[in-house]
């Protein structure tokens, strides 16, 4: 699996970015070079149409305005196809309005070169990267399929990525970081 320290690697993914019937204006083709200069908070979830995962996406969804605020995109993936994503989204009412990609890596090629496809199940682990502008993951985090995560302390690590510093335990954005 990839880690802090290394480059994110490049990608050219569709993302369902509406819920509109036509999909000239539901899928948009996403690539790494897509956000430049900006922060890249990227998640992966194993299913669509499953029962842990949209409480994940609605929440990143209520939180993107935060996200946003920091200079930083929020990309959501699995491995289904753009077309269950549009249904989802569609047919789920948290996720509807998604502020958000939602990227298809139906190929596999995004989540083996990251390492986070689950040998067994075929499907995305439960991962999420924080990415600095220059493309260098800066935080990865992965929860076994069945535990959500915490979208709250996705955007604290981020405000701790962004001040610099040494970054405590608990430490929110407005805080000092520790002295060296």
């Amino acid at each position: 699996m990839l880690t802090v320290g290394h480059k994110f690697p490049e990608f050219k993914l569709t993302g369902v970015v509406s819920s509109d019937d036509d999909t000239s204006k539901s899928f948009k083709q996403i690539t790494n070079e897509s956000y430049k200069d900006k922060w890249l908070v990227v998640f992966a979830w194993p299913k669509d149409f499953t029962f842990v995962c949209p409480t994940e996406i609605a929440t990143f969804g209520e939180l993107n305005k935060e996200f946003e605020g920091r200079k930083a995109q929020v990309l959501g993936m699995s491995t289904d196809s753009d077309f269950v994503h549009l249904n989802w989204r569609k047919s789920h009412p948290d996720l509807k309005n998604l502020p958000f990609p939602m990227l298809s890596d139906i190929k596999h090629e995004l989540s083996n070169a990251l390492g986070i496809l689950h040998e067994g199940a075929g499907v995305c682990l439960r991962a999420t990267f924080i990415v600095d502008p220059k493309g260098v993951i800066r935080h990865v985090s992965v929860n076994d399929l069945s535990v959500g995560r915490n979208v709250e302390e996705v955007l604290r690590i981020l405000d701790g990525l962004q001040n610099g510093g040494l970054i405590q335990c608990g430490w929110k954005k407005g805080d000092k970081p520790l002295a060296a």
